[in-house]
């Protein structure tokens, strides 16, 4: 019986100290993140056990006030994006794109790409793969209801997920974000 009780202690003896070694080492790692890392990818893991798919859980999408059409929605963006001194460098008509491959007419897709050169070069002198979220995105797409809704990347985990940013990077990467928000939340208003 004493020896019985003896290795249930050693046991729970190791059971402690692997605990308490894997709490000092677990605050060791979280040392070197971002203080809102943990949140970021809570949330990601929460939508994605949700969703089951990835690009859900990694992307932010506003739905479009239900009167509007695609063109008002990117005039609407136009408009914002100017006002906010951020560059349309680019769009893609997919749906045009995807019809004239296939012949067969498809639902409205439209990418737009926003960008601050200035702010992309200083990103990625920090790091070569934040070319990745270059230009920054979004998308106008009609659903297979037939609703509007505009998409773009979640820039948290750019901006949280990792190690913190130098200060003045993450200014000018959230004052971004905040752009990107402001374009979708207007543009899916039709605020001009």
């Amino acid at each position: 019986m004493g020896a019985i009780r003896n290795l249930l202690a050693l046991i729970g003896l190791v059971a402690v100290v692997g605990a308490g070694a894997l709490f000092v080492k677990s605050q060791e790692i979280a040392e070197g993140f971002d203080p809102e890392a943990f949140a970021v990818y809570r949330d990601m893991a929460e939508k994605l056990i949700e969703t089951r798919n990835g690009a859900e859980a990694t992307s932010w999408r506003v739905p479009v006030t239900d009167d509007l059409s695609p063109e008002d929605v990117e005039e609407a963006m136009k408009s914002v994006a100017n006002e906010l001194n951020i560059k349309n460098v680019g769009e893609l008509p997919l749906s045009l794109e995807v019809t004239a491959q296939t012949g067969e007419e498809y639902r409205y897709v439209k990418i737009f790409m926003f960008c601050n050169a200035a702010t992309a070069a200083n990103m990625m002198d920090y790091s070569d793969a934040f070319s990745a979220y270059l230009p920054c995105r979004i998308t106008l797409l009609e659903d297979k209801t037939g609703k509007l809704w505009l998409y773009t990347l979640n820039m948290d985990i750019m901006i949280h997920g990792g190690a913190p940013l130098p200060t003045a990077l993450r200014e000018e990467a959230m004052q971004v974000k905040e752009i990107l928000l402001e374009i979708m939340h207007r543009g899916a208003e039709g605020d001009f």
